[in-house]
């Protein structure tokens, strides 16, 4: 699936990424880290890194990519989203039924300003709608909730709860139920 925008001048395309992409995408990545702490990243490994949760996360995670260029002068990577599918257990008497959830939006600072977030938002409410999600879900930064409740999204209410595994003591070791059988 692609798509040509014109948010600007130069015109922008939003597609659907694949393997060849993952560079590209590790790099947006560390752009939108050192776009918020305001200086290089130093890891030498992060790519690699990476590379490997890419090909965990592919099978389940839809990417899009917008890139300015051409097919002559070539392509450069100036923002990127995903969605999770989240496919529900159906129940007796019901399907399933499918969610997303929306992560990872990032657009270059020098390209936030000319509709290209809007329009990776859009490519992903269209695959939503093909893929006939009952929701789309996403947890945006402060800084972001003002563009999501223009684009039309709503407060999803308080019940979402979230649990740190690290924060908890591990249980207490118990002995095997064999162990303690009466000879």
């Amino acid at each position: 699936m692609e798509a040509r925008v014109r948010v600007a001048d130069p015109p922008v395309t939003i597609r659907v990424a694949d393997e060849r992409d993952v560079t590209a995408l590790a790099g947006l990545r560390r752009a939108w880290l050192e776009e918020r702490t305001g200086a290089p990243v130093e890891d030498p490994g992060f790519e690699a890194t990476f590379a490997q949760w890419w090909r965990v996360e592919q099978p389940r995670r839809t990417f899009w990519l917008a890139e300015v260029g051409s097919e002559r002068s070539g392509w450069t990577a100036v923002g990127s989203i995903n969605v999770v599918e989240i496919v529900h257990m159906p129940r007796p008497g019901a399907r399933g039924g499918r969610i997303g959830h929306v992560g990872n939006a990032f657009v270059l600072a020098s390209f936030a300003d000319r509709g290209l977030p809007g329009a990776l938002l859009s490519a992903v409410i269209e695959h939503a709608r093909t893929r006939r999600y009952r929701r789309l879900l996403l947890a945006p930064t402060a800084a972001s909730t003002p563009f999501y409740l223009r684009q039309g999204f709503v407060p999803a209410g308080n019940s979402l709860l979230a649990l740190d595994p690290s924060t908890l003591a591990p249980p207490a070791a118990e002995p095997h139920p064999a162990a303690e059988r009466p000879r």
